[in-house]
């Protein structure tokens, strides 16, 4: 009989059963909305990549990557759920019928009690399971949509391998596609593996009786044919890593198949293969006739032979056949892999000219004079340290900003015979002034830079500071901009809302003048409508940003402009790109424009080295790599096959087909057709700017400095190995980056160039100059010329030329005057020049004002001073190039400043003048080009510091020059 408690106590159960009841009612309310808000985020994000696309004009661009990534996704993980499912549901019927007695043998009990307590549920929790199986499998296979398009679009590559003779498309494009079908498939057999033993476990197919385990027969058969498909998996494997010998690092052989691989290792795989195929047919065999015995047979056997002919054998071998003879056993696989490598980086003999040079001045005195004249158009101003004086001088308002790293370009300019060297940059936005940073100021008034700065390369003002082509806002100069406005630029990296009409709501800040500022509206044609409230809404989730929704400014002409950076444009309209990390402008027929270099690339080229991009190109100017902020790590092929071209007005995004013979670029226009325009439609008025990339010469002179040796012998011997040379001066010994400036290598005509030093290996002492014609009209843009120089003799590096400068008692002195009065000296670039047999080096001496322990001062800037030039033993230093040259250059007339690097304060033809004269000149000439700074920003302070200073340098250089009795 049972107890039922007295009626008054029945409603105090009311409330804790109100209470059990209340987080099963609440927690899928929750995880509704959590769910409803991901996916309206999600939609949000696709949506607004749609407008994105269909407004640049690259709607097909988003179709094929979302079309691909989906169809993926759905086949994936339909093929993974689908199989995974079918063995877990045919696991379940094939349970036994009578299970055994609770409780009976080793872990029964268990089984039994997971089994009363999932067996209700099991169509749910199986659900759920494969719901995760499959999108996890859809998502990665998603993220491998490349593989797939290169593989359907592939096209040949016209070169065979050296080992299979096979097409290189096989290995660039067939072969990972392979791979990832096998990794699928393997993935699919071991889950359903799993998902089988548990389904047999819980329902009493599978069972522990003390140590052993009791399986029954149709649980044994399943298992067995699991196991069967899996190793016949593994024998297609064994047969398609046959291939994979040529990306091998084993021995000698940096990448491809060494004498071990092709002698042991191949014939071991084709082994392997077949004795696969054989044990899986005893786990069928095993299956098939109930029996265990044979399927531990060929398990035994698989084991067995993967260790004595897949490790041990190759590995008898290696040590004992090649390690004795490693030269010549290795010898013609050395080879392959130097051509092969030489052919993948574009250094192939077509491409790159070697000529010995003896690096000593071989002409007469007067010969010398003459030729080393044309060197009076050497590069002067530093794009890497000048950023802080064009800001200074040009950023006319605080919330315009210029990058860190100035840009190299050529202009013809009038009056000159040859385009121009010239420093150039943008006058980005930088954002609203400081305490003016409200979302209105933000994103819909400060919404643009204007107009650009460019200073010719080899002259300077007489007082140090560049010799500005264009300037000021509005800009004047010689350049013809038209359309200064930038609205898509590198320091443009917010969304901006403009385009509402003329004397609305919305005004942007054009530029400022005398009498506050000049409104404009955007119509520039480019970003995505936001008139509409579904617009609104969806970039307001995407933003996260109320105001985009609510906000009254906005109108039904408005327009949102994001991914504004150059880099970043490119990079969305062309994902199958790896783009080099600098962007430059050019100012043509009026506009600005974005210049961006795009490679194709491949770590899957048979013999080719591999290579770390983020390595490579590594600087003092990108100390992480040019490339790191991309998802691109080993290649050991790399093509410069696109230009990229951004209107900094309109944001328009233009490819061109700059290397149409690409193999992998032809894929890829196969896979996006009619998104890269061919090489002949750049316009002409774009075409004198365009350049070789400096990301691919880092890659290839860091190639080169091993892959110049042609001998297989020599190169397994690495004596004549050369190196990058660090940079002087930087702390973290970073390389030298290589440098832009017209030239004369000998031989060869004078063109635009990027050239570099290279140094040997081990040591600081030159070993070879590197020059690539970088004018693309010119029949030999893209050549690299070489100037390898004489292996037994010692010839000064640039780090050892850096360290003649600073330890010239009259070098030192002077720049030990400038610092102890107060100011900072930065060394510019050290640019090195063939000429006449031999090479001369030169560096210009910046200095700035500078505080205690080396703070630099507001408004301080650098401005050149002196330069230093050193050429076959003998050391220049002056205020102009001619000045300097004339001291190392029996012969070579004039101390003029006609470069413009300002008055001469050295010989004067009168007699001469002393170094303590000299040096008390040029700390007043410094002190004056400070005073004259802090003037024009409006600091009176600064300026009578710098003028005092500079009377008291005037003082001490006149007490100096006066003789004494």
């Amino acid at each position: 009989m049972s107890f039922r408690p007295p009626g008054p106590a029945r409603p105090a159960g009311r409330p804790a059963l109100a209470l059990a009841r209340w987080p099963r009612l609440v927690l899928p309310v929750i995880a509704a909305v959590i769910g409803f808000i991901v996916l309206i985020a999600i939609v949000a994000g696709i949506w607004t990549d749609w407008l994105w696309f269909s407004a640049v004009h690259y709607a097909s661009v988003f179709g094929t990557t979302y079309g691909t990534r989906w169809a993926m996704f759905f086949v994936a993980g339909l093929f993974m759920v689908l199989v995974t499912g079918a063995n877990a549901v045919l696991a379940y019927r094939l349970r036994p019928i009578y299970r055994p007695v609770p409780g009976a043998g080793a872990g029964g009990q268990g089984a039994d009690s997971y089994r009363l307590a999932i067996d209700p549920h099991r169509r749910l929790l199986l659900g759920l399971l494969l719901a995760v199986i499959g999108v996890i499998s859809g998502i990665t296979a998603s993220g491998a949509w490349r593989t797939w398009l290169l593989f359907a679009n592939q096209v040949s590559f016209g070169v065979r391998d050296p080992q299979f003779h096979l097409d290189l498309s096989f290995f660039v494009f067939t072969y990972p596609f392979i791979r990832l079908v096998l990794s699928y498939l393997f993935a699919a057999v071991l889950i359903s593996l799993v998902l089988a033993v548990l389904v047999h476990y819980l329902y009493g197919g599978l069972r522990m009786q003390g140590r052993r385990p009791r399986v029954t027969v149709a649980t044994q058969a399943h298992l067995f044919v699991l196991f069967g498909i899996f190793v016949l998996l593994k024998a297609v494997a064994y047969w398609f890593d046959r291939y994979g010998i040529d990306f091998s690092q084993r021995g000698a052989v940096t990448t491809g198949a060494s004498y071990t691989d092709v002698n042991a290792v191949l014939p071991a795989k084709t082994v392997l293969a077949v004795i696969a195929i054989l044990c899986a047919l005893l786990f069928f065999a095993g299956a098939a006739r109930r029996s265990a015995m044979l399927p531990a047979v060929g398990f035994g056997l698989l084991v067995l032979s993967a260790i004595l002919i897949g490790g041990l054998y190759p590995a008898i071998i290696q040590q004992f056949v090649v390690k004795p003879n490693e030269l010549a056993k290795e010898t013609p696989y050395i080879q392959r892999e130097i051509d092969s490598t030489r052919q993948a980086y574009g250094i192939s003999a077509a491409t790159v000219k070697v000529r010995q040079y003896p690096a000593v001045a071989t002409t007469s005195s007067s010969s010398l004079a003459s030729e080393v004249s044309g060197l009076q158009g050497m590069r002067l101003l530093d794009p890497d340290i000048v950023s802080p004086t064009f800001q200074q001088l040009e950023q006319v308002k605080s919330y315009y900003q210029f990058p860190g790293q100035l840009a190299m370009d050529r202009y013809q300019l009038p009056g000159a015979a040859l385009p121009r060297d010239t420093v150039i940059a943008v006058r980005g936005m930088g954002g609203p002034p400081p305490g003016q940073g409200n979302w209105i100021n933000t994103h819909l008034v400060y919404t643009h830079g204007f107009g650009v700065v460019a200073a010719t390369a080899n002259t300077v003002q007489a007082n140090g500071n560049p010799s500005f082509v264009e300037s000021e806002i509005p800009p004047t100069g010689v350049l013809k901009l038209q359309q200064p406005r930038v609205y898509f630029g590198q320091q443009q990296n917010t969304y901006a809302i403009v385009g509402g009409p003329a004397g609305g709501h919305q005004q942007e800040l054009d530029y400022p003048s005398n009498g506050g500022q000049v409104n404009t509206t955007y119509r520039g044609g480019g970003g995505v409508d936001v008139g509409s409230p579904l617009n609104r809404l969806l970039y307001a989730i995407k933003f996260r940003e109320l105001n985009i929704l609510l906000s009254g400014a906005i109108n039904s002409d408005s327009k949102i402009l994001y991914d504004r950076q150059p880099l970043a444009r490119v990079a969305k309209v062309a994902p199958f790109l790896t783009l080099d990390g600098e962007s430059y402008p050019v100012v043509a027929n009026g506009q600005i424009y974005w210049v961006v270099d795009g490679y194709t690339t491949t770590d899957l080229y048979p013999y080719s080295q591999r290579t770390g991009l983020a390595q490579a190109t590594s600087t003092s100017d990108a100390p992480g790599g040019s490339v790191a902020g991309q998802q691109v790590g080993q290649v050991n092929y790399i093509r410069n096959s696109v230009k990229a071209v951004v209107n900094a007005y309109t944001g328009a995004v233009t490819l061109y087909a700059w290397d149409p013979q690409d193999p992998i670029l032809r894929t890829w226009m196969n896979a996006f057709p009619g998104i890269i325009k061919p090489k002949q439609d750049i316009p002409g008025y774009l075409m004198p700017h365009l350049r070789y990339p400096p990301d691919l010469f880092e890659v290839q002179r860091q190639v080169l400095a091993q892959y110049h040796v042609l001998s297989a012998q020599s190169f397994y011997g690495g004596q004549n190995f050369w190196a990058v040379p660090n940079q002087s001066g930087s702390p973290a010994q970073l390389s030298q980056p290589p440098y832009y400036q017209t030239m004369t290598m000998p031989g060869a005509q004078t063109e635009f160039s990027l050239t570099s030093s290279l140094v040997q290996r081990g040591r600081q002492n030159m070993a070879a100059y590197l020059a690539v014609d970088s004018n693309p009209r010119s029949p030999d843009y893209g050549t690299i010329r070489v100037l390898q120089l004489p292996q037994d003799t010692a010839i000064l590096g640039p780090q050892q030329v850096q360290s003649t400068f600073e330890s010239d008692p009259n070098i030192s002195s002077q720049l030990s005057l400038y610092r102890q009065n107060g100011s900072k000296v930065i060394e510019g670039d050290l640019i090195t020049l063939p000429v006449a047999g031999g090479l001369i080096y030169e560096e210009p001496f910046y200095i700035q004002a500078a505080g205690a322990q080396g703070s630099t001062f507001a408004g301080s800037y650098p401005v050149l001073k002196r330069i230093a030039v050193s050429f076959d033993g003998n050391i220049g230093f002056g205020p102009t190039l001619q000045t300097a040259l004339s001291q190392v250059i029996p012969g070579f007339g004039g101390t003029g400043s006609n470069t413009g690097t300002g008055p001469s304060t050295g010989s004067t033809g009168q007699g001469k003048v002393s170094a303590a004269v000299r040096n008390y000149l040029a700390q007043a000439e410094s002190d004056y080009a400070q005073a004259e700074a802090a003037l024009k920003h409006g600091d009176l302070g600064s300026y009578q510091k710098y003028i005092a200073k500079m009377k008291t340098a005037l003082d001490q250089a006149q007490q100096a020059a006066t003789p004494h009795s």
